[in-house]
C-alpha cells in the first residue's frame, strides 16, 4: 500500500513518534523550523510531505539541574537557555546570544541547532569545548554520544534513520575563563564560524584548556592543548608563542586546506586568548 502524503502529526508520546514514523518512515521531524525556512522567500514554501511536530512531547521541554549536570530538552528555545542565567557556561549563553535575531532565538530549538547536517551549527562548538553527550532515542533503545563523536568529524552527523536527538547533558565544571567569537564569512562566502576558548586554573597553574572552532567543519587539536597544562599564570610569553606555532602548524596539515581569511582569524583569536593570560 502507498504510504498517505502531506501529513502533519502531532505524536504526544514517544510511542506514538515512533509508531507513526515506521509507517511514514519519509517523515521529517519538526522543531522551530527556522532552517526548514531558511532562505525560502516564497510566499508558500517548500516543506516536506510529511511532517512530524515535536511541540507536544512534554520530554523535549524539560530542563533540568543535578550538581554536576544541566540537562536540556532538545525542544528547548535558545532563549529560554539564555534566560536561565549563571547556571549556564558562560561561553555556552555567549554563543546563543549570537544566533540570529531576537525572534529566531525565540523560535530556534537547542536540538534543531546542533542537527544542522549542512554544516556544524553554533552550539558546536561550546558543546565540543564543554564534554557536553547528547541522548539519541530511536523505537526501541536510547543512547548517549559526545558532542565531539557526534559533530567532531566531517561527513553526515552520525544520527541513524528514526532516530532522534531527545536530550543534551553539559557538564557544569567551573572554568575560570572563557573567550567567544564569531566569524562572518569573508566576501566570497567562505570562512563562517564560531570559535571558543576556555580555561581552567587551580592556584595560578593552568590545569584544561579547550580551544574549538565550528563551522564548515571542526577544529580541536588535543595534543596542543596539553601543551600549557601544567604552566603557571600570568603565562610565559615563550610559552604562548609555542603554542601559536603548533596550532599554525595544525592548521597547515589539514588535508581540506583552509581559506587564508579564516586561518589568520582563527591564529589572531587565539594570540587574542593567550594574551589575556600572559604576563
Amino acid at each position: 500500500m502507498d504510504v498517505q502524503r502531506n501529513q502533519l502529526f502531532f505524536p504526544a508520546t514517544f510511542q506514538e513518534l515512533f509508531g507513526e514514523w515506521a509507517g511514514c518512515p519519509d517523515g521529517i521531524p519538526f522543531a522551530g523550523g527556522t532552517q526548514l525556512l531558511r532562505f525560502q522567500g516564497k510566499w508558500a514554501p517548500n516543506i516536506p510531505r510529511n511532517i512530524f511536530c515535536l511541540d507536544k512531547l512534554e520530554e523535549l521541554h524539560r530542563i533540568t539541574r543535578t550538581e554536576r549536570y544541566l540537562e536540556i530538552g532538545a525542544m528547548v528555545k535558545l532563549n529560554e537557555i539564555i534566560g536561565l542565567g549563571k547556571i549556564v557556561p558562560e561561553v555556552f549563553t555567549r554563543c546563543l546570544e549570537g544566533i540570529g535575531g531576537l525572534q529566531i532565538r525565540n523560535l530556534a530549538t537547542i536540538g534543531g541547532n546542533i542537527c544542522n547536517g549542512s554544516r556544524r551549527s553554533d552550539a558546536s562548538a561550546p558543546m565540543i569545548a564543554l564534554d557536553a553527550h547528547y541522548e539519541l532515542r530511536a523505537a526501541a533503545a536510547a543512547r548517549w554520544i559526545s558532542a565531539s563523536r557526534f559533530s567532531g568529524h566531517p561527513g553526515p552527523l552520525p544520527i541513524n534513520p528514526q532516530e532522534l536527538l531527545t536530550r543534551i547533558r553539559i557538564p557544569l565544571d567551573p572554568w575560570d575563563y572563557s573567550l567567544y567569537k564569531k566569524f562572518k564569512p569573508s566576501s566570497s562566502g567562505e570562512g563562517g564560524g564560531v570559535m571558543v576558548f576556555i580555561v581552567r586554573n587551580q592556584k595560578n597553574i593552568l590545569t584544561n584548556i579547550r580551544l574549538v572552532f565550528a563551522g564548515a567543519l571542526v577544529l580541536q587539536d588535543r595534543n596542543t592543548e596539553t601543551l600549557l597544562i601544567g604552566k603557571r599564570l600570568p603565562l610565559d610569553r615563550k610559552n604562548a608563542r609555542s603554542f601559536v606555532e603548533h596550532w599554525e602548524s595544525y592548521l597547515s596539515s589539514l588535508t581540506v586546506p583552509l581559506d587564508g581569511f579564516l586561518q589568520d582569524n582563527i591564529v589572531n583569536f587565539i594570540e587574542t586568548g593567550l594574551l589575556s593570560l600572559s604576563d
